[in-house]
C-alpha cells in the first residue's frame, strides 16, 4: 500500500539544524513531485518546498529560502528537508506529500513534529 513516512524531527534551539526524511514505498516515487508542506497551531497548511520528480529543479517559500534544501534519491524512494538556520517561527508539523505541489497532492504522510525553541 501506499505510504510515506517522515521522520527527523524534534525540538532544537534557534539558529540549530535538523534534517527530515520522507520514506516512500507503494507506488513509482522516481514519477512524482514531492512537496514539504507544515502547518503551525492555528495557521494554515503552507508548502515549504518542492522538487521535481528528476529532482532537477527545485522551489522554495520566501520563509526558508536560503536556509532549507530539499533533495531526492529516486534509487532509494527517499525526499529530505535539511532545514538550517532554524527559526521559532519555523516551528510546526511538517508534512511530506507526492503530486502537484500546487495542487491537491497525492498522496501524504502522517507529519512530524518540529519545535525551534531554547
Amino acid at each position: 500500500q501506499v505510504q510515506l513516512v517522515e521522520s527527523g524531527g524534534g525540538l532544537v534551539p534557534p539558529g540549530g539544524s535538523l534534517r527530515l526524511s520522507c520514506a516512500a514505498s507503494g507506488f513509482p516515487f522516481e514519477r512524482y513531485s514531492q512537496g514539504w508542506f507544515r502547518q503551525a497551531p492555528g495557521k494554515e497548511r503552507e508548502l515549504v518546498s518542492c522538487i521535481t520528480s528528476s529532482g532537477r529543479s527545485t522551489n522554495y517559500a520566501v520563509s526558508v529560502k536560503g536556509r532549507f534544501t530539499v533533495s531526492r534519491d529516486n534509487t532509494n524512494n527517499t525526499a529530505y528537508l535539511q532545514m538550517n538556520s532554524l527559526k521559532p517561527e519555523d516551528t510546526a508539523v511538517y508534512f511530506c506529500a507526492v503530486g502537484p505541489c500546487w495542487g491537491t497532492p497525492d498522496y501524504w504522510g502522517q507529519g512530524t513534529q518540529v519545535t525551534v525553541s531554547s
